[in-house]
Order: structure tokens, then sequence, then C-alpha cells
């Protein structure tokens, strides 16, 4: 059997780790570009969402180097996230890909459900060993969390222009040769010492502080949104994010299956403007974004697919948000015709706008 998953961020780390502990073989998809944008595109519905043609596209580059089993995450709710397996699954069919699709379904307080679909992977390996698996996967994904917040730390104030991101890219592939939690916790530490150690521009103003929220899969992938915390961290902006993947998994799977109560602070936040879900992170870019305010960020930006319903919805309320805060909030979309000029220029737009609301706060507060 040889496996493969979707590119999303640094997920085909822990993913990786997880399936090799398990003695599947492994088939990593290449990194994303142009040609797995393209080819993704090609052969999906034109109004679909933007993830799921770079699922696709992966996929394909997958089935084209040996994979013969995907693994593809599940939803509920109203969001076309839920359907996203099976519209692949038909299109792979299709087109003479032979491609078993293995979905692993959110386990809604049932976690033998979760851990039944993963040992159609691994049928030789018990429910037990299937578990020290995941236990090793999730404090890959916290570490991963971890050292992309102190990027985002050092970024805006390193000296020398891509220092941060040549010692995140060291950290993560140490990371990657990690089998144990033990090493994993090593590699962890050392990441850290080595972000936090950056030399830093002594001359620099403080960073603007601006907050990263929207659908998760356009928040993480650095592919899909344009580099986006790269092109701010070198505007001199400190990028907060709204939403992790270690993060979500901790709320999502991990207090689910414990039946503990989560997300009660970003709801309570969303209340008044949104007092129910709407599918995907659609509340959370609300609540998140009054939080924001509330602990005194420059700004948010929101991030979607293009026709993304969840993200539209809170994209109709974020105004009420930003004129009771006085939080300025942007929205950019996203799609296979987006392009990182573009983006940029409207970044640096937003940023010049958030320098001079600072200063005028400044003029304000020191007279």
């Amino acid at each position: 059997m040889r496996v493969t998953f979707p590119r999303m961020g640094h997920i085909h780390l822990p993913m990786r780790a997880i399936m090799e502990r398990l003695g599947a073989e492994v088939i990593v998809p290449p990194p994303i570009t142009g040609h797995t944008i393209a080819l993704g595109a090609r052969h999906s519905p034109e109004f679909a969402c933007f993830p799921l043609k770079l699922n696709l596209g992966n996929f394909l580059e997958a089935a084209a180097l040996g994979a013969d089993t995907a693994i593809m995450g599940g939803g509920i709710g109203p969001c076309r996230f839920g359907y996203y397996a099976e519209v692949e699954r038909r299109i792979l069919a299709d087109l003479g890909v032979d491609l078993t699709m293995v979905v692993l379904e959110p386990p809604r307080g049932h976690l033998k459900q979760l851990l039944g679909e993963l040992k159609r992977v691994a049928p030789r390996h018990s429910f037990r060993d299937i578990w020290e698996a995941l236990h090793l996967g999730l404090s890959m994904f916290s570490a991963i969390d971890a050292l992309e917040e102190a990027s985002l730390m050092a970024r805006p104030v390193e000296r020398s222009r891509g220092d941060t991101t040549r010692a995140l890219a060291g950290a993560l592939e140490r990371l990657g040769q990690a089998t144990t939690a033990k090493q994993v916790r090593k590699a962890t530490l050392e990441g850290l010492e080595e972000l936090r150690g950056i030399e830093r521009d002594v001359g620099a103003s403080p960073p603007l502080r601006v907050g990263l929220v929207g659908e998760i899969y356009m928040v993480t992938e650095p592919a899909a949104n344009q580099y986006l915390e790269r092109q701010l961290g070198e505007l001199g902006v400190e990028v907060v994010r709204g939403v992790a993947v270690g993060q979500w998994i901790r709320e999502n799977i991990i207090m689910d299956v414990l039946r503990l109560r989560r997300g009660d602070r970003v709801k309570q936040a969303a209340k008044p403007y949104l007092g129910h879900p709407v599918g995907g992170e659609g509340l959370e870019s609300v609540g998140r974004s009054v939080l924001f305010a509330a602990d005194g960020l420059d700004g948010v930006i929101q991030v979607g697919p293009l026709t993304c319903m969840p993200e539209i919805v809170a994209q109709s309320i974020l105004p009420r948000v930003s004129a009771d805060t006085g939080l300025p909030i942007i929205t950019l979309y996203f799609d296979e015709h987006s392009a990182e000029a573009g983006v940029a220029t409207r970044l640096e737009a937003f940023v010049d706008l958030l320098r001079q609301r600072r200063r005028e706060l400044l003029a304000v507060g020191g007279e």
C-alpha cells in the first residue's frame, strides 16, 4: 500500500510520521506549484472551491509517483468540504486513476470510528499501535504550531531578510526526521531557540500586529494564499493566526472525543453578530476578529477561497465588527487566477493605512 494525502501547510510531516509508524509506504505529494494548480483546475468543476482543485492536483501528482491510496478528511454541516472526498473520488475514477479513498470523518465523540478508518490503512496493527502513532503525530502538529508562531514573531524584526524563513525550514526539516515523542521535543526546542535567537534590527519600529482569520486551508497553505504571512512579515507586520492546524485538531477532534466543551470564548465574542455556526470557520472568523480588536491588534485580514459560503457570510458581518470596534478589516479571496503581484499591492496599501492609523492614535494619545 502506497499512501498519500493532500498538502496543507506542513501537515505532511506528522502525516508521514503516522503512516510510516504503521508500516505504510508514504508518497508525499510534491510541493504545490503552478503545475499542481493548473492540473487540479483543469479537471475540477469551474466553481469548485480552490482547496478542492489543489487537493485534486496533489492526488494526481502523487498517483503519478505510484500512490494507490489517498487519505482525505471528511466534514459535516453547511460547507462543501464534506463533499470533497466523493467529488475527488469520482473525478479520479473518470480519469482512470486507481486511487482508493480513505475518508477520515470528524469523530463526533466516537473515537473508535476514526480508529477503524485508520485500520483500513494499517490492517495488521492493533488499535493501540494506531493510537501510539497518532500520539506521535499529534505531538508533531503541536510542534509545527509553536515553530510557525515563533517565526511569525521573528520575521518582521529580523535584521537580514530571509533569516527567519531559513531558520524555520531547518527546524521543520529536523522535526520531520523525528520518530519518537522525545525526538519531537528535542527538535522543537532547538528550532525555537534558533528562531528566538535571530538577530533583530534594533532600529526597527515596533511591528504592526495583524490577525489572520478565515478558512483553515487558505490560512495555513502558503501556496494557496500567495505566501501571505511571509509577505506581511517582510513588510514589518507580525501575523497573529486565528486558526492553526494543531489548534484545530485539539479543539475539534481531541476535545470532541473527550466530550469537552470547546471554543466558548470565540462563540461568545461572535454572539452579538452571529449566534450559530455557518460551516467551516465562518463563526470563528467573526469571533476571533472581535477578540483581536479587544487584544489591541492593528488590523485583521480575512482570507478564503472564492465562492466560499461560510466566509462570505462572515464577510457580510465583519463591517459591523469593524464599525463597532474601530478595527480595520479587509477580505482577500483566492482562486487559480490569483497573482502574487496583485495581492502584494493590496497588502502594501493596507499596511500603509494601518501605519497611518497608528500614528494618528499615538498623536491623539500624546495630546
